[in-house]
């Protein structure tokens, strides 16, 4: 299967180690903290009224939804530096600054990468949400489309497209 760079993830070394020491943790050692738990839990009693069998059951659904978020963005994860583009067009990996509705009174800037580059210098958006998908491959000066929560369709002008440094 080929991958469109909608599909792809761009990852620095850096990060990509960072979430495959996670995804290791997980998948080894805490899953076995986790059995260890519920068997204590399950060696109380009745399950039913038991809280801590309970909890330790919710904490192990939500490791392994995490486990598998890992794998799946792991498996398209591009290692290197975003495509650092020169020529103005919104791809993953750039700082896009836009003007709703064409008023650039009322604009925003972004990055366009994945959740895991989300920090509190920038606002990050994800390619795959729909002002991502919708600025994505878009060029400075051109207005893109989106839809909003209630279905209606937004227009934003992009006004800057820029690697990110950050």
């Amino acid at each position: 299967m080929t991958q469109t760079s909608e599909d792809v993830t761009w990852l620095t070394q850096e990060a990509y180690t960072k979430l495959k020491d996670e995804l290791e943790y997980l998948s080894g050692p805490a899953r076995a903290e986790i059995t260890v738990k519920i068997a204590a839990a399950r060696e109380e009693g009745d399950l039913r009224e038991n809280g801590g069998y309970h909890a330790a059951k919710e904490e192990q659904g939500k490791q392994e939804l995490r486990i598998r978020q890992l794998t799946q963005l792991l498996e398209k994860a591009q290692v290197g530096e975003a495509p650092k583009s020169t020529d103005g067009t919104v791809a993953p990996g750039m700082v896009v600054t836009i003007a709703f509705d064409g008023d650039e009174d009322d604009t925003t800037t972004f990055l366009l990468a994945s959740r895991e580059y989300a920090s509190s210098d920038i606002e990050t958006y994800s390619p795959q949400s729909p002002l991502g998908s919708g600025v994505m491959g878009h060029k400075v000066g051109e207005d893109a489309q989106y839809e909003l929560p209630n279905g209606k369709k937004a227009s934003v002008t992009i006004l800057k497209a820029v690697p990110y440094n950050g």
